[in-house]
């Protein structure tokens, strides 16, 4: 699928289907077909395809062909099915347009178009638009960072809450939720990794360009930003370690004191064990068995042994 933007005063206009590309300032491809593809070709631009966006090389990622910028980042978005992914997106930069490629949907390219206008840099030229999705990204990876923090609020607040939350099958669920915010959280330091590496790229061709010394200032700051966000995911990873560590605690606790119960319980039959089978000889002269109060008298110090056998327990404060 193909979207082209043109400036329309202060932010972005979706150009209609179809219309010619030569007013648009920014063009999306989304699982391009073979005519999109020639379509921006005339551009002189060579559209990357998927297997060539996976290359981690970093010639293959960051390089320049033909005047244009080629930067390629790696996104959390969703597949067409809705399931969670993290992807390639490759930012094809050239003077007075911007191309970008991507085979699935990071939620900035949705929101973007919409508030290009409230961006930092603006949306005035190719650049600033590189710059204004830039500055959305990093937005949307510093949510995935703050909902982390929600979840493992909620996780250790579970596990160290007492109550229901020590059932086995919410330390369970506990720890499933923590292992999937640990997943996340790797997914999004890797994002801010290439993110940070094509900026820094970027940074790097600003004195050749029209507005380098402009939008030298914005690319620091968004630098800033990102390092603050990875200091925040080293804070998060450090949280995610320690409800691991508390779950797994809780879940040995809880397995102790069902073995204790197992245990206790052993005990208490062991001494009416005992009699039961003192009395069970098969020997010729035992006495108690002509007399005939002996069966009572054997069943009575059975009970009486296990009770006292529990009441010890009690006082030991074992139970």
């Amino acid at each position: 699928m193909l979207q082209a933007f043109g400036k329309n005063g202060h932010g972005l206009i979706r150009l209609d289907v179809g219309a010619s590309l030569d007013a648009a300032l920014w063009i999306d491809l989304l699982h391009p077909t073979e005519d999109e593809v020639a379509r921006v070709a005339r551009f002189g631009l060579a559209v990357p395809t998927l297997s060539e966006m996976e290359e981690i090389e970093i010639s293959n990622r960051l390089y320049r062909e033909d005047g244009a910028d080629y930067l390629t980042v790696v996104l959390p978005g969703l597949t067409d099915s809705a399931t969670p992914i993290t992807g390639p997106v490759t930012f094809m930069l050239m003077p007075g347009r911007l191309v970008t490629v991507r085979h699935h949907t990071p939620r900035p390219f949705d929101t973007y178009p919409t508030r290009a206008d409230k961006a930092t840099s603006g949306c005035a030229s190719s650049e600033r638009v590189f710059l204004g999705l830039t500055e959305e990204i990093v937005a949307r990876l510093a949510d995935i960072l703050e909902g982390v923090g929600h979840a493992l609020d909620r996780v250790t607040r579970d596990v160290f809450g007492g109550g229901a939350a020590q059932k086995p099958e919410m330390l369970q669920q506990a720890l499933e939720q923590t292992g999937r915010q640990g997943d996340l959280l790797g997914r999004v330091r890797l994002c801010l990794l290439t993110l940070e590496r094509a900026l820094s790229y970027f940074g790097q061709t600003l004195a050749a360009r029209h507005e380098g010394e402009a939008l030298g200032a914005v690319v620091k700051g968004q630098m800033r930003d990102m390092q603050a966000l990875e200091v925040h995911a080293d804070f998060l990873s450090s949280r995610v370690g320690l409800a691991v560590d508390a779950t797994l605690g809780m879940v040995n606790l809880a397995q102790n004191v069902t073995v204790r119960i197992v245990s206790v319980v052993a005990v208490l039959f062991l001494p009416p064990t005992l009699i039961a089978s003192i009395y069970g000889m098969n020997f010729a002269h035992m006495p108690e068995l002509a007399d005939p109060w002996g069966y009572p008298i054997a069943l009575a110090l059975m009970v009486a042994s296990a009770v006292g056998t529990y009441f010890f327990f009690k006082w030991r404060h074992w139970l």
